[in-house]
C-alpha cells in the first residue's frame, strides 16, 4: 500500500493551456480515489502525473513522502499497475502469457509466472479455461478482466485505472464494477480511478475528486458527503438533480419487513387463488425459496408457469440500503418490495411508506 500526495501540482503546456492547476490532495493508502469530471478537466492528466507519463510544470507528486521526480521512471512504474480503456493486450500472446508478461520481465521464471497468472485470472473472475485463448477471442468484458489481472501480476501497491470500463455495455460494466469492489476488499490496493460517469464514481469511490475545466479541484469528498453537501453549483449540477434519492444508497435503515404470501412455481390456479385471498398479486418462489416474480391469481386458468410471471420488480438485500429497499417497493407491480437474504431466499416485503417512515425517523434523530 502507498499514500499519494499531490502538492500544488500543475501542468501547463507550451501554448499556455492549463491542464492541471495547482492540484493539492491526498490519495489515502488502501482506498479507491476516483477522479471525475467533464472532458478537459485534467483528470487523466492528473492520473498520468503519478507514473511520470507526464511531468508537472510546477509542484510535486509524492509517494510515501518521496518526490517521484527523484525516482527513476522504470523503477517507479514497477510498483504501479496501469489499466486503460482499450486494455492494450498483446494480440500475439495468449491470455495467460499476457498476464505473466511483467513478472517474466522482472526475472520470475516462466513456469512460476504462468502458474501465478492462472491463479490471478480466477481472482479477477475469468474462467481459467480461457487462459490459452488470444485477446481477439475474448469479449470486451473478458479483455478488461485480463487487463486488470496483468496490472496486478507483479503485486504493485498502486493501481491506476483510466476509464477502464467505459467501452463495454452497461450490464458488463456493472459486473466489472462488482468484480473490482470484490477484489479490492480482498487485496486493499491504493487505487486511482478515472471516469466521466458520476454514477460509477459514486459506486466505486471511497473518496471522489470532482474536477472542473482548467484542471481545478472543485470538491474532494466521500460519496455520501458529495451528494448531501455539494460545494457549489458546478458540483451540484454535475452530481445531478436526483441526488437526494441517490444519497439513500449510502444510508442503512431497518423498515418493517412483513411476511409475504407466496406460491410455488407449478402450483395450481386454485391453490394460488386460495393463498392470495383476494389480493391482486401473489409472489412466486422456486424450490429454494428464491423469488421468481409476481402473478395475478384471478387470471390463472392452469398451474403457475414461468410465462405467467411479472418480473419487473427489483430485489433488495435485507442488509441493503434504503435506496435499494425503496426501489424494490416502487418497481414492484404489487408495490411491495421483495427482500431477500445473502443467498437470495425470501425474507419478506417492505412498503414504500414504511421505507419513507424510516427515512423521516432518521432525519428527526
Amino acid at each position: 500500500m502507498a499514500v499519494i500526495v499531490f502538492d500544488a501540482a500543475s501542468v501547463v503546456y507550451p501554448d499556455q493551456t492549463v491542464a492541471v492547476d495547482r492540484l493539492s490532495l491526498t490519495v489515502p493508502s488502501g482506498r479507491i480515489t476516483v477522479f471525475v469530471g467533464p472532458s478537459g478537466c485534467g483528470k487523466t492528466t492528473s492520473l498520468r502525473l503519478i507514473n511520470k507519463m507526464i511531468l508537472p510544470s510546477s509542484g510535486r507528486v509524492l509517494i510515501d513522502g518521496a518526490d517521484i521526480a527523484s525516482i527513476d521512471a522504470a523503477t517507479l512504474r514497477r510498483g504501479i499497475g496501469y489499466v486503460i480503456q482499450q486494455v492494450g493486450l498483446f494480440p500475439h500472446r495468449s491470455v495467460v502469457d499476457n498476464v505473466a508478461t511483467v513478472p517474466v520481465l522482472l526475472g520470475v521464471g516462466r513456469r512460476q509466472a504462468r502458474s501465478a497468472a492462472l491463479a490471478l485470472l480466477e481472482r479477477v473472475g475469468l474462467d481459467p479455461a480461457l487462459a490459452n485463448r488470444y485477446p481477439r477471442q475474448l469479449s470486451g468484458g473478458q479483455q478488461q478482466r485480463v487487463g486488470v489481472a496483468r496490472a496486478l501480476a507483479a503485486d504493485p501497491p498502486i493501481l491506476l485505472m483510466d476509464e477502464p470500463f467505459s467501452a463495454v455495455d452497461p450490464v458488463v460494466r456493472h459486473q466489472l464494477q462488482d468484480d473490482l469492489l470484490r477484489l479490492q476488499a480482498d487485496i486493499g490496493k491504493t487505487i486511482v480511478f478515472v471516469t466521466h460517469d458520476i454514477d460509477e464514481a459514486l459506486r466505486l469511490g471511497d473518496e471522489i475528486a470532482v474536477m472542473r475545466e482548467g484542471g481545478h479541484l472543485a470538491q474532494l469528498a466521500g460519496p455520501a458527503e458529495l451528494l448531501a453537501n455539494p460545494a457549489d453549483d458546478f458540483v451540484a449540477d454535475f452530481v445531478g438533480r436526483d441526488r437526494g434519492y441517490r444519497a439513500l444508497g449510502f444510508v442503512e435503515g431497518a423498515p418493517e419487513i412483513r411476511p409475504e404470501a407466496t406460491v410455488d412455481l407449478g402450483a395450481s390456479a386454485e391453490t394460488a387463488r386460495r393463498i392470495a385471498a383476494g389480493a391482486p398479486w401473489l409472489l412466486v418462489l422456486d424450490a429454494a425459496r428464491r423469488p421468481l416474480g409476481w402473478v395475478r391469481p384471478e387470471r390463472l386458468d392452469r398451474a403457475v408457469t414461468a410465462g405467467d410471471l411479472n418480473r419487473s420488480g427489483t430485489l433488495a438485500r435485507v442488509d441493503g440500503s434504503l435506496r435499494a429497499l425503496l426501489d424494490a417497493a416502487l418497481s414492484s407491480p404489487s408495490r411491495r418490495g421483495v427482500v431477500v437474504d445473502a443467498q437470495g431466499a425470501l425474507v419478506g416485503s417492505v412498503s414504500a411508506s414504511g421505507v419513507l417512515a424510516t427515512i423521516e425517523a432518521g432525519e428527526r434523530a
